[in-house]
Parts: C-alpha cells; structure tokens; sequence
C-alpha cells in the first residue's frame, strides 16, 4: 500500500505540475506533508535546499529523495517512475495534438491562464517557508536573508544553488547555542 501512496503522490504532482520542476514543488509540498504526512515542512524545506543545490531537474531529485526516505530503493525507483510518466505520456499525446490546435486562440489563452495560478501556488510555498524561517530565525535575520538572497541573485547573478551551498557549510561549520551551551556546562562541570 505504501509503494501505491508514493506512485500516486509523485504521479498526480507531477501531472498536474504544468512548465517543470519548480511548478511541482508545491504539489510535491501538499503530497508529502499535508496528505500523507510522510515529513513535516521544515523537512521538506531540507529536501528541497539540498535538492537546489544538486544538478539536474528538481522534481526528480526530491522524488528521488522522498522515494528512498518513505520506501527504500523500490520507493525510489517507484517515485522517480512516477514523475516522469506523466511527462513521456503527454509529450506524446499533447504535443501532437497541440501542433494542430496551437494557433488557436483558445489554445494560447489556456497556457497563458495558467501562469498566475502557478505564480500562486509558488507564492503560497514561499510564504509558508517564510514562516517556517521566522520561527528559527526571527524576523530580522529572516528579512536579511531574503534581501541579501534577492540582491545577489538578481543584481549580481549569483546562482540560488552557490548561495543555499554557502549556508549549509556555515549551518555545519558555525556552532548553535546550545553546542556552546553544553562545551560551557561540560567545562563548568569539569
């Protein structure tokens, strides 16, 4: 049963992701933490750091990931099958079906609605990454964060993945309070 959960989250994402990985992301996001509760958002916000980081499309990646992490290897294999099904599926049937109807007007308002409802559903993630960040991080660092990650991004082209790379490193290497907390208790102690 639980092989058939991780092929129908990971199919139905990625069906109704429309232009790609990042549009997925939020689907993937409701899959996993808000109807099968496989992992909570903050984990989920993990997988998809990591995910940035690595080469190669998101959406296999984090299936990749969640797949092994809820059923092993056959739940890898099964949630990377499962997300790129619907893609071989529809570029089959769609792409000849579109060839004929493209220049049709009705055709090209369909693509160009659906560009605010992914701006959307991108919106409502970030949001809820937003909040998740203002719990570990307060308002001020959360803030400085986001406009440091825009300026560098958008003013110096600095790729997303370099940036979340750099954090990592300084999440590992940079000791939390309570590491420093527990070095000064053992030397009082000592």
């Amino acid at each position: 049963m639980k092989q058939l959960d991780i092929f129908i989250a990971f199919f139905r994402s990625s069906m109704l992701g429309y232009g790609g990985g990042p549009t997925t992301i939020p689907l993937v996001q409701k899959e996993v933490v808000e109807r099968f509760k496989w992992m909570n958002n903050e984990e989920f916000g993990d997988v998809l750091a990591i995910g940035n980081t690595l080469p190669g499309p998101i959406a296999t990646k984090m299936a990749g990931y969640i797949g092994f992490r809820i059923g092993g290897v056959l739940g890898m294999i099964n949630a990377i099958i499962a997300t790129i099904l619907p893609t071989i599926i529809l570029m089959v049937i769609l792409l000849s079906t579109l060839i004929v109807f493209k220049d049709l007007r009705w055709v090209q308002g369909m693509t160009k609605a659906v560009v605010p409802v992914v701006a959307v559903m991108l919106g409502v993630l970030t949001w809820e990454f937003v909040q998740s960040s203002i719990k570990g991080l307060k308002w001020f660092f959360t803030t400085l964060h986001i406009i440091v990650a825009l300026v560098l991004i958008e003013y110096f082209g600095i790729h997303p993945g370099f940036l979340i790379g750099v954090l990592l490193v300084i999440a590992v290497v940079k000791p939390t309070n309570t590491t420093e907390k527990k070095k000064k208790q053992k030397g009082l102690s000592a």
